[in-house]
């Protein structure tokens, strides 16, 4: 899928793969890597499968619920576990600092929050835009990714200090920490086997993935016509149902991403490839974090 997350279909690491592929191209004098002896990768007269999404990843040859993938041989210039956290931890250092910033230079008070909130969701706007563009990309940008993660985080800083010090004090804490738990949770449920991504996983989260925003953008709009809170999807008990389900739709996600990293890993993805890791982990995140804040805002709200 395109970029990942929820929010944003993802396709994997190229953009022209169905899914986890980094690179289609074939080898000289055959099929694309991984296609042979693979009935899901062959475009073979009368083969159902010839127009599987599958088909021209270069991962296709594994075996989605059973065994491991073979390994790939010892080359240079090839991602790393080490490259994809430093990745990781640099897109997410700079939405942190720029979302510390935003909460300390933009403030939430009755004077002030009207600018500070259309700052946030001017840089929302951005963010979502430099998102889509990442999204369709043939190669990672590590400037683009950076820069999105800069605006996402005056995002952040904004509409978490005006929940924190308007609504719940501690949100922002409590929703770091969720957003932390459920890292931990699903990674190690990963890890353990208790999850597998395989076809029918993928194409049950693409399609709830699929439904759920589309719920929510019929809400905003009847928000925006009609007053008000829509049809109510995203406040009270309903609110708090459809939060819970974005929260398990980014924990699937996440398995997803894990997945994506595994493969590069065993494939020898090339390096640069670390950078869309990061990009999807933190798209992932940036959702969880965003479904426990609303949670936590609406069970202390006073309306």
């Amino acid at each position: 899928m395109r970029s990942s997350n929820p929010v944003f279909s993802r396709r994997g690491f190229s953009r022209d793969n169905g899914y986890a592929g980094f690179n289609t191209a074939p080898q000289a004098g055959g099929a694309a890597v991984g296609t042979q002896g693979n009935p899901y990768a062959q475009p073979q007269a009368g083969n159902p499968y010839a127009q599987n999404p599958y088909a021209q990843n270069p991962y296709a040859q594994q075996d989605l619920q059973h065994g491991a993938p073979p390994q790939a041989p010892a080359t240079t210039g090839r991602m790393t576990m080490d490259d994809v956290i430093l990745r990781t931890g640099t897109t997410l250092g700079v939405l942190i600092v720029t979302a510390a910033l935003a909460w300390a230079l933009l403030p939430v008070d009755d004077a002030n929050i009207s600018r500070s909130y259309g700052i946030g969701i001017g840089a929302a706007l951005i963010g979502m835009v430099l998102a889509f563009v990442q999204s369709f990309k043939r190669k990672a940008s590590p400037a683009l990714i950076l820069t999105y993660a800069a605006f996402e985080g005056v995002f952040l800083g904004v509409i978490s200090s005006i929940v924190d010090n308007r609504i719940a004090s501690g949100a922002a804490m409590q929703a770091v920490l969720g957003t932390m738990a459920v890292f931990a949770a699903v990674l190690v449920a990963y890890k353990a086997g208790w999850i597998r991504v395989n076809r029918r996983f993928v194409g049950f989260v693409m399609a709830a993935a699929l439904g759920f925003i589309l719920l929510m953008a019929v809400n905003l709009l009847f928000a925006v016509f009609g007053g008000g809170d829509g049809l109510g999807f995203r406040s009270g008990p309903l609110g708090i149902l459809f939060g819970v389900i974005g929260i398990l739709l980014g924990a699937c996600f996440l398995a997803l991403d894990f997945k994506q990293v595994e493969d590069g890993l065993a494939y020898g993805a090339p390096r640069e490839e670390a950078w869309l890791a990061a990009f999807g982990l933190t798209l992932t995140l940036v959702w969880i974090y965003m479904e426990f804040l609303r949670i936590i805002a609406i069970l202390n709200s006073s309306d």
